[in-house]
């Protein structure tokens, strides 16, 4: 068993994909765009195999009163690069390129060695080994 996609809400899709495709290698597919819905989606493909759904709808925001209904966001998304080099090189460069790097790269008290950045709608990606 594996994990088919996982899916966020967005703003701005094409903002967002090109985020994960510039920093972590992944495949933007084309839009797919439901009118009747509103709702709006691309999946980003990455080596491994996993993917992304990144979705839009105008009427989804960042917060709701109601745990039952949609919004924005999800905990965080980590990505696996390979070695503490790479974890320190890839954020380096999103440092330099304007990325909000909220976790300097560690190993983390469970011992896992990470930096954490913010996607460009404030989404939490790791970066570990």
């Amino acid at each position: 068993m594996k994990i088919e996609h996982i899916a966020i809400w967005v703003q701005d899709i094409d903002k967002v994909c090109e985020f994960y495709r510039k920093y972590f290698g992944g495949v933007v597919h084309p839009i797919y765009h439901n009118p009747a819905k509103q709702f709006t989606s691309r999946f980003v493909t990455f080596e491994s195999g996993a993917r992304l759904e990144v979705m839009h709808r105008p009427d989804i925001c960042l917060t709701t009163g109601n745990a039952n209904e949609e919004h924005l966001s999800f905990a965080h998304l980590s990505f696996s690069v390979g070695s503490k080099e790479e974890v320190d090189r890839l954020t380096q460069k999103m440092s330099e390129d304007g990325i909000q790097v909220i976790g300097e790269p560690r190993t983390t008290g469970d011992g896992y060695y990470e930096s954490v950045v913010l996607d460009p709608e404030g989404n939490r990606v790791e970066i570990t080994i």
